[in-house]
């Protein structure tokens, strides 16, 4: 195992999941199928500029989140994102009006990232979760501290229609690309 894979533990141990569970009567649940997205305000652009994923979903029949470890990050930036990005008509015509992407990062590193990634006439949105909040609520969050300092989210793609959740396609490996990309995700729409 490279270092790099090595870094990343998740965070819900068995330790810590039988700690948990003694304080609450039941134990932490990923987001299912049928679930809507929970309402926790994340920032775009700015730190004032605050927006909620569940209230950016409710207004389009159908949107895909995609939920990355790192921005500026190597799989991020070099194959993830870009997925999307060269999928755009795709996208179109499997009526998808939303593709947000989600990070555990402070929003001028997501700023300056989109602006790397992207052009004008691009639609993604990038959206910054800093204290891991919405992430945490998803239970998507994994300690990355070895290598990235704090948790970080895992690598996934969330298909949401009417304003539930559709389809999860989460990555085993937070470093790698193989079912949250946009071909695999688009494919199954």
């Amino acid at each position: 195992m490279s270092s790099f894979r090595a870094a990343f533990t998740p965070v819900r141990s068995s330790l810590v999941r039988s700690s948990v569970r003694s304080f609450h009567s039941t134990p932490a649940a990923f987001i299912a199928k049928g679930d809507s997205l929970p309402s926790v305000p994340l920032q775009e652009s700015s730190p004032a500029d605050k927006i909620s994923v569940a209230d950016l979903v409710s207004k389009v029949k159908k949107a895909v989140i995609v939920g990355v470890p790192a921005a500026f990050s190597p799989s991020c930036s070099a194959s993830h994102i870009p997925s999307y990005l060269k999928a755009a008509e795709e996208a179109k015509k499997k009526g998808i009006e939303e593709v947000v992407v989600v990070s555990v990062n402070d929003v001028f590193v997501m700023k300056a990232w989109k602006e790397n990634l992207t052009s004008a006439s691009d639609k993604i949105r990038f959206l910054a979760d800093p204290q891991g909040k919405f992430t945490g609520e998803i239970d998507m969050l994994f300690d990355a501290s070895g290598l990235l300092g704090n948790q970080r989210s895992k690598r996934y793609a969330i298909v949401v229609e009417d304003g539930k959740v559709a389809s999860i396609h989460l990555e085993e490996d937070p470093t790698q690309v193989t079912v949250s990309g946009a071909a695999k995700v688009y494919a199954t729409l």
